[in-house]
């Protein structure tokens, strides 16, 4: 079996190593304020090894950090269920990540890259998740690890940051000023870059939400269904689209190893503050940069780094965008809070409210999953101002 990178927009094929980031073609129309050209996927040639039910990643196991990233429950809400109407409504839970959030299964395919190549330091920017997950998986590993952060991120994120022993450099501007700050300072130290898109390994490593939903859904519907199981409708989080991107790749492994037929409905689901992916998808293209303003900082972007490799997927499997407003997203968050006992962050209830939106528009006997991407207690200020307590 043979691993390599393949750009989804021409076609070019690149050995996977250490400082291969972009396509060399692609990337040279980059304009600045525009989502990044030419990402990269990883492809193989061959028979996957392993079991079947295993999850083929470019990188030998035997490298992966000892910290246990996936996994997580897929819950079954009944009270929900019962008064939305909807007995196939899930759960996944990726607050339960031992971060606690879900990008700690892009760290984690990060973290064991860097092992295999001998890679001892790491840097990226963040919003706040994707620096403590980093941090906290580096730690597991033994990894330096650097992070760009806005001032402005919830003071828990940059608590985990510092706890798990990362080098914090505060920025004083948004996140995408973060972004280009550390690629710049990934660039001029030679120092490996985690940022999200533009290192390939995010995309790959978030993948695997889609095996384990495939695979629970088939134990949860027992002796009517067998194997795998693909839901109808996926309700994800969306801001730089990175988490889009990587849950689709994970659906076309699937129909590629032959596990299944189809791919999901997936509804990007956006802040309306922060919404460039609706946009593009409405208008059939990305239009100027609009500063994003919304109390999921989770998914709070100006220009989203996976715009095309993320509107690319939306446009080929006939994909959805939603929006919803900030009182919207604290409603939502309240409310799964309340009807199941799971506290999730705005950027991750965000799934809930965009769900909670297109209801209407959705067979009651579909099945429908919500994926949950971070724990509230990441964001207690924000979840304050929901209960009144701001």
């Amino acid at each position: 079996m043979r691993w390599f990178y393949r750009c989804p927009s021409c076609g070019a094929s690149y050995e996977i190593e250490p400082r291969r980031y972009l396509c060399d073609h692609c990337a040279k129309g980059q304009e600045r304020g525009e989502p990044i050209r030419g990402v990269l996927e990883a492809e193989w040639e061959g028979e996957p090894e392993g079991e079947e039910s295993s999850i083929p990643f470019p990188v030998e196991r035997a490298w992966f950090p000892p910290v246990p990233v996936g996994g997580t429950p897929l819950w079954r809400p009944q009270r929900l269920r019962e008064e939305l109407g909807f007995s196939h409504l899930y759960l996944k839970d990726d607050t339960l990540n031992p971060t606690g959030s879900f990008k700690d299964r892009a760290s984690f395919l990060v973290a064991a890259f860097a092992r295999r190549h001998r890679i001892t330091k790491v840097s990226l920017a963040s919003t706040g998740n994707a620096a403590s997950s980093m941090a906290g998986i580096g730690a597991a590993c033994g990894l330096s690890v650097v992070v760009f952060l806005p001032r402005s991120a919830p003071v828990a994120k940059r608590i985990q940051v510092l706890q798990y022993g990362a080098e914090l450099r505060e920025v004083d501007g948004n996140y995408d000023l973060a972004y280009e700050q550390s690629l710049e300072w990934a660039e001029e130290h030679h120092v490996m870059s985690r940022n999200t898109a533009y290192n390939p390994m995010t995309i790959e490593g978030k993948k695997s939400a889609s095996y384990e939903i495939a695979r629970q859904l088939a134990e949860d519907f027992g002796a009517t269904k067998q194997g795998w199981v693909v839901p109808d409708h996926l309700f994800v989080p969306t801001g730089d689209g990175v988490i889009l991107g990587g849950v689709y790749r994970g659906f076309e492994n699937l129909i590629r190893l032959g596990r299944s037929d189809r791919i999901p409905t997936i509804w990007a689901c956006q802040a309306e503050g922060s919404n460039a992916i609706a946009r593009a998808l409405a208008a059939g293209s990305f239009d100027d940069p609009r500063p994003s303003s919304t109390i999921a900082d989770s998914i709070s972007v100006d220009a989203p780094r996976n715009g095309f490799h993320a509107l690319a997927k939306l446009v080929r499997h006939h994909g959805r965008a939603i929006c919803v407003s900030d009182d919207e997203i604290l409603s939502a968050q309240r409310r799964l809070a309340s009807r199941t006992g799971l506290f999730a962050e705005p950027a991750a209830s965000t799934a809930f409210a965009g769900f909670l939106k297109a209801a209407s528009e959705i067979d009651r006997e579909s099945t429908v999953i919500l994926l949950l991407t971070g724990s509230g207690l990441k964001d207690v200020a924000a979840a304050a101002r929901g209960v009144g307590l701001s």
